[in-house]
């Protein structure tokens, strides 16, 4: 016979001295410790690049244009000397295809770059941390000031500070809306405090969420609202490099002086003095091993070397490795060896492809399209002369940013001709509805639908014409 299962009581709801589990953690806030180094300094890097790009592009002009702008109103996205239409799509579907990619190659080489150096919540949370040091002071004086009771003082400091994160989360939100509305006309409606009921509501809406994110949940969106951290791990194996601590070289830790050699003292390299912890933006202890709440984003490394040169130790003893490197102490050159392992060189050669596809129908894309469609109503009717007449409707779109005058021809039956227009201007960025009158000897064909092709082009140039089949129906 089986031994019968325990069963364990759970204790009641009202019973508040029974011990009971939490599903979700409380909330601990963090002061979290500012920190220089090699990585601090490529997060801001990259946290100026993507700024100026951000707030910078709606103020650039090309061709007495905003050189960026994606307007919905006249659906047509303007990037700088392109303009795109909504048959334009299938860009759309490229660029989806390499962000994917290039998430699955990038994790798979070194984990969370993108969370930890180029990620909104990152770069944001940086940001206001930094308003937030300049302001409050460093981790130490603002827990102070946490503990504090509410005084002028305070009330004066934190006034300040909220007033900079919703100045800067408004003009987030403005920065937004004049990528779908020029900004010229957001300017005139600032000024006038005048924007419609949608501009509002975006600027308002994403400047909202930006200061929720960045000033007030910060850590809690990348542990909890961020599904990136919790499928990371399928793209992860022991080949991906990632944020280590080297519990070989710093186990048993412990304090000691500075100048004391820890074998001597029976220690490991750690000295215990809990920077790591205190600088990381999420609050893990990178020394428990890899968690998912870690972003990348090495502050424990630049703490970490600090303190080792301080003590006059190594650097590396948070560094980012592998863990098959770590286990079996390889060099630089074995962790290069394996990280371009099949895996990540299937993924690169797959994304290399798709970029070279883009650029290539980007730089082989017509700037004119011709759609053709047939009148349904008439199909065939005859005409002065005993002519067979069919009606069709040219879609004409000029894709440049300068008028152009397009000639139309036609061929395919004996003695077809254009009757009436035979060239049309189109102003620049525009699409033009041209009716055309195709006639044709009634002897030109047996009865039925016959194949003829529509010439557009300009002057006889091949590099500015499109060739578009349809049917002519001559009736019994």
């Amino acid at each position: 016979m089986t031994a019968p299962i325990p069963l364990r009581k759970f204790p009641s709801p009202r019973d508040k001295s029974a011990e009971s589990d939490e599903l979700y953690a409380a909330r601990k806030k963090l002061h979290v410790r500012s920190v220089s180094g090699r990585f601090a300094t490529w997060r801001w890097i990259l946290v100026w690049f993507t700024q100026i790009l951000y707030y910078g592009l709606p103020w650039l002009t090309w061709n007495d244009r905003q050189a960026v702008l994606f307007h919905l109103t006249e659906r047509k996205f303007y990037i700088f000397g392109w303009v795109f239409w909504p048959q334009d799509v299938f860009y759309l579907a490229i660029l989806l295809i390499i962000s994917a990619f290039a998430l699955f190659f990038f994790t798979a080489i070194a984990g969370r770059l993108w969370c930890g150096y180029a990620c909104p919540q990152t770069v944001y949370t940086e940001i206001f941390m930094w308003i937030e040091e300049k302001i409050e002071g460093d981790h130490l004086k603002r827990k102070k000031l946490d503990s504090a009771p509410m005084g002028a003082r305070k009330l004066a400091i934190r006034s300040a500070k909220y007033g900079a994160w919703i100045l800067l989360s408004l003009w987030t939100g403005f920065t937004l809306v004049a990528y779908f509305t020029p900004l010229d006309e957001l300017l005139q409606a600032a000024k006038m405090l005048s924007f419609g009921p949608w501009e509002m509501f975006w600027i308002l809406f994403y400047g909202g969420f930006t200061y929720l994110f960045a000033g007030v949940m910060r850590e809690q969106v990348c542990k909890y609202m961020c599904p990136y951290a919790r499928f990371q791990s399928v793209m992860f194996d022991a080949d991906t490099l990632v944020i280590t601590y080297d519990q070989e070289r710093g186990e048993p830790r412990g304090s000691r002086r500075k100048g004391v050699a820890p074998r001597a003292s029976g220690l490991g390299d750690c000295v215990d003095c809990g920077i790591c912890v205190q600088v990381c933006p999420t609050g893990i202890d990178i020394r428990q091993g890899l968690q998912y709440e870690c972003i990348g984003c090495a502050a424990c490394i630049d703490g970490c070397d600090q303190v080792m040169d301080r003590m006059g130790y190594p650097r590396g003893l948070i560094r980012y490795s592998t863990d098959n490197a770590i286990k079996q102490h390889w060099g630089r050159k074995e962790i290069v060896a394996h990280v371009l392992r099949p895996r990540t060189l299937i993924y690169s050669a797959v994304l290399a492809s798709v970029c070279l596809a883009l650029l290539w129908g980007l730089a082989t894309r017509s700037d004119l399209r011709v759609d053709v469609i047939r009148d349904r109503a008439t199909l065939a009717r005859e005409v002065e002369g005993g002519l067979i007449e069919n009606v069709y409707q040219l879609q004409i779109m000029n894709m440049l940013e300068t008028p152009r005058v397009f000639d139309i021809a036609v061929s395919g039956l004996d003695g077809i001709r254009i009757d009436g227009i035979r060239q049309v201007r189109i102003a620049p960025a525009s699409t033009e509805s041209v009716t055309v009158h195709v006639r044709v000897p009634p002897e030109s064909g047996a009865p039925g639908s016959h194949k003829i092709v529509f010439d557009v082009g300009m002057g006889g140039d091949p590099s500015v014409s499109v060739r578009e089949d349809t049917t002519f129906h001559l009736p019994r």
